[in-house]
């Protein structure tokens, strides 16, 4: 039978999902079956959580992988915690050693951008503290699909080949070193097709060995080795030292209210801030009827967030002004001053693309967890550890190689890191966690979701599925083909340079589970990926 997994004719609408004693989701309909499975097994919502994060290295590894990040909010006993799993940079990579090799910017391939995985750190201590059953049960479900194989999913396939072209273009014949990513994720020198079989042998036994050791071979026993020796074969900066002294976080969530609703992320060095300031900033408006104000009042506190985060956010160790400060009345109430009838050009930021994945999890004891994990951009440096299945990410590729500047690269450092969950609660009830991955795309998700579900009170999929914007640079914003014809125009009129791309794949994906306030899960799935809820 021959079709097109990609093509679909007709207008298609998807409903809100109901539950009440478990619910998972999340980008890939294998991954969150595997978590929902672990409910049933006893398990809760983290574990959950991890079992479906796990499967996504697998399942998806074009966005997310084994040596990737983790930050996650969790809502557990009547309290919410934050959980930084994002890893430093080498020691002794510093500004002059990168410029040695002759790079005036930061790379995006290479040993270079690479910092200390953070992922298995952080399943590790999510489990320790808040799981029930092993690590080793967690995992078990994505070593089963990296051993004997999965059929790919259609999204997941698109982006499959698009990297294989772009790694071919960037990597291939660069260095022997980048063979290792073709030999994993090219077999047979091609990317699956949408329904091909998938399977991983270095996938399967390096998830199955940080189960067994809890995480420990990958930074402080095997698995540590063969990084570490990976790295210095051919002169890359990460070191079996780097790995042994990583710490995964419990932090302090930050918040800001958003006409009556607590909006919750994690605190720098993520970017969850930007999406904060930009909801303080419009929260100080006068109401409004109409819709061309709120796009453009929306649109300018997008930049002007970016502007500020973009000029303080870094590792907190290292910042020059503080979260309270940049959330203050005094502060936000200078921003909001700048906003005029027209567009104005912002302070220069120019986003990036990123490859992210995001889930959410819950359980019926009032258990739930918004996660987040990333190889940063798609499957990340280019570098694959060999036989192992480990991808290393290339988080590093945001420093800057200006000693002035607030990001700028030093080792044991962590970088300005845009993954960023989310979690609303309202009197300190929890009302539950979502999140839009991809890049800087998220921040701007995150608003234009929260404005979906609280301005104008649609369900979880429809607060998903409304077309979304995002600010590209300078003016210049792009909409989605579904976006209202006349409202592009009244804001092109305004001075914004409004584009429409062909592919809506750069405008995140999301997902919400909601509780309702008997008990009931509600959730959306992301209609631009391979989305799926699990639940019952």
């Amino acid at each position: 039978m021959n079709f097109n997994a990609l093509y679909n004719p007709h207008a298609s609408a998807r409903m809100s999902v109901y539950g009440g004693k478990g619910m998972v989701a999340t980008s890939h309909p294998l991954a969150a079956q595997a978590g929902l499975d672990i409910i049933k097994k006893g398990g809760n919502a983290f574990d959950a959580a991890i079992a479906t994060a796990a499967c996504l290295t697998v399942v998806e590894p074009t966005s997310n992988g084994i040596g990737g990040d983790v930050f996650a909010l969790l809502w557990v006993d009547g309290k919410l915690h934050g959980l930084n799993g994002s890893g430093k940079s080498p020691e002794s990579i510093s500004i002059d050693t990168v410029k040695a090799k002759g790079h005036d910017t930061m790379p995006k391939f290479g040993f270079e951008p690479v910092t200390v995985p953070g992922a298995p750190a952080a399943w590790a201590e999510l489990n320790k503290r808040f799981g029930k059953l092993t690590l080793a049960e967690c995992l078990a479900p994505a070593v089963e699909y990296a051993r004997y194989g999965h059929p790919v999913a259609a999204i997941v396939s698109k982006y499959w080949q698009g990297g294989l072209r772009a790694y071919t273009t960037h990597l291939k014949g660069k260095g022997d070193y980048f063979e290792h990513w073709f030999d994993t994720f090219a077999q047979n020198g091609t990317a699956p097709k949408a329904g091909d079989i998938w399977k991983s042998q270095g996938h399967a036994n390096t998830l199955e060995e940080i189960g067994k050791t809890n995480g420990e071979s990958f930074y402080r026993g095997g698995l540590a080795k063969e990084i570490s020796d990976f790295c210095a074969k051919h002169g890359g900066w990460l070191t079996a030292n780097d790995l042994a002294a990583h710490q995964t976080l419990w932090v302090e969530p930050i918040s800001v209210n958003y006409k009556g609703y607590d909006v919750w992320q994690i605190p720098p060095n993520g970017q969850g801030l930007v999406g904060l300031i930009a909801m303080n900033i419009l929260s100080g408006f006068e109401d409004t009827s109409c819709e061309i104000t709120k796009y453009h009042r929306s649109f300018e506190a997008m930049k002007l967030a970016f502007a500020a985060g973009k000029a303080a956010i870094t590792d907190p160790d290292h910042m020059t002004i503080t979260v309270d400060e940049l959330l203050s009345s005094q502060y936000i109430k200078k921003l909001r001053s700048q906003i005029t009838d027209t567009a104005a050009q912002p302070a220069p930021v120019l986003p990036d693309s990123g490859g992210t994945v995001y889930l959410a999890a819950a359980d019926g004891d009032g258990n739930m967890i918004s996660f987040i994990q990333s190889n940063y951009m798609g499957f990340g440096s280019g570098l694959v550890v060999p036989n192992t299945g480990i991808a290393l990410q290339n988080r590093g590729a945001d420093f800057s190689l200006d000693p002035n500047h607030v990001n700028a690269l030093k080792g044991g450092k962590r970088t300005y890191h845009t993954i960023i969950p989310s979690f609303l609660t309202k009197g300190n009830k929890p009302i539950g966690a979502f999140g839009v991955m991809g890049g800087y795309m998220q921040p701007q998700g995150h608003l234009q979701v929260i404005q979906n579900t609280i301005d104008l009170g649609l369900n979880p999929q429809q607060a998903l599925d409304a077309p979304r914007w995002q600010w590209i640079a300078d003016k210049r914003f792009e909409v989605e083909h579904r976006f209202p014809r006349h409202i592009s125009q009244a804001l092109a009129a305004k001075g914004h340079q409004i584009h429409m791309p062909i592919d809506s794949g750069s405008f995140g994906r999301g997902q919400i589970i909601w509780q309702l306030e008997n008990g009931t899960l509600v959730g959306g799935t992301e209609s631009r990926a391979d989305g799926h809820i699990s639940a019952f």
